[in-house]
């Protein structure tokens, strides 16, 4: 292989594609926060959620250096495109998560879209919202490996403690 060559291939991506090229991304992006900053809960895909939940995070940090802080009121300005959230986002966001230090937001995966493309589906939402709470789905269900494993090893103890039985029973009787 040519030494030009090499620098064509891609090792890796630094981060998903999610539109026609970085300027789309960039906007799908600043909407997805948006919406969150809006609603503090949206449900889209999961690898828009994955993507953008990095974002929304770091919009939380610089809010809670306050309104007077440059740098925060130039990145509120740059990820909010609608201007009437600044306010709640320093004035409502920023003081709930005073006494965290990090993860604002919690993500929860949904069932798979049915109409096209079976996308897979999650929810995104700040956490401590004024909204219901969403259901955690529970992963101690029948069908999981670790519940298998413990059936089939009650199963193995139950059959060794038959067989015992079963020889003591016919030891005693002769």
């Amino acid at each position: 292989m040519r030494l030009y060559a090499a620098a064509w291939i891609s090792h890796g991506r630094r981060y998903r594609c999610l539109g026609h090229g970085p300027r789309s991304r960039l906007d799908l992006l600043r909407n997805l926060v948006t919406a969150l900053v809006r609603h503090e809960r949206i449900e889209t895909t999961a690898a828009r959620v994955d993507e953008m939940r990095f974002y929304a995070e770091r919009l939380i940090d610089y809010a809670k250096r306050g309104d007077t802080n440059p740098k925060a009121m130039r990145m509120a300005d740059f990820w909010l495109t609608e201007k009437d959230l600044i306010h709640k986002l320093f004035k409502v966001l920023a003081p709930r998560y005073q006494e965290y230090s990090r993860n604002y937001t919690r993500m929860l995966r949904i069932p798979n879209r049915d109409e096209v493309d079976r996308a897979r589906m999650a929810v995104i939402e700040y956490k401590g919202n004024p909204l219901p709470p969403l259901p955690i789905p529970r992963r101690d269900s029948e069908k999981t490996l670790v519940n298998q494993l413990l059936k089939g090893y009650r199963d193995d103890v139950l059959q060794a403690k038959g067989a015992r039985l079963a020889e003591g029973d016919v030891g005693t009787a002769v």
